[in-house]
């Protein structure tokens, strides 16, 4: 069977970002490239119904969500443990250093990100942990770039929280 370009197109688009994020959340990069291989393999087999979604992005999206829930089967994501995440979090938190240079210290920034709400958590590793840019990250994930910057803010409001430190817009008294 020959898959439509369209499936290439997507296997283009989305293989890399999903690799980079299973590899997060596995910790194994050979289990990661194994899960998504297998993501695309499902996506290949119900093509024709993935075409029919209103959104097919958001779907393959979540299809490639409940692929490492699934792995991980009750583990906890391997996001904050791993050495990648380390490096990778390092070099593209470069870019918001001043909003998140509080939280990154000793207080646990890592964790409490992995302490996020599902899209909040997404929105947050794919923006800022794998750097790739709101329009793209809201691709990825089948959403608008208005829900990725509204995620965002909700995401910086909840580790503002949870870390106990004062909202970005708030004086210091």
């Amino acid at each position: 069977m020959q898959l439509p370009r369209a499936f290439w197109a997507l296997h283009r688009q989305y293989y890399r970002p999903y690799q980079r994020y299973a590899e997060l959340q596995l910790g194994d990069p050979g289990a990661a490239t194994r899960l998504v291989h297998q993501v695309f393999m499902d996506l290949a087999t119900h093509w024709d119904q993935l075409m029919e979604e209103p959104n097919p992005a958001t779907c393959a999206w979540s299809h490639l969500k409940q692929c490492i829930a699934d792995e991980l089967r009750g583990r906890e994501p391997a996001m904050a443990e791993t050495a990648v995440f380390s490096s990778v979090a390092r070099v593209a938190l470069e870019s918001v250093r001043e909003q998140f240079a509080a939280m990154e210290s000793k207080i646990g920034l890592y964790p409490a990100i992995s302490r996020l709400p599902d899209r909040l958590f997404d929105v947050i590793v794919l923006r800022h942990v794998l750097g790739y840019p709101s329009d793209r990250t809201a691709h990825i994930m089948g959403i608008t770039e208005a829900t990725v910057r509204s995620h965002l803010g909700a995401a910086r409001r909840k580790l503002e929280r949870d870390l106990g430190l004062p909202h970005a817009g708030q004086e210091h008294r």
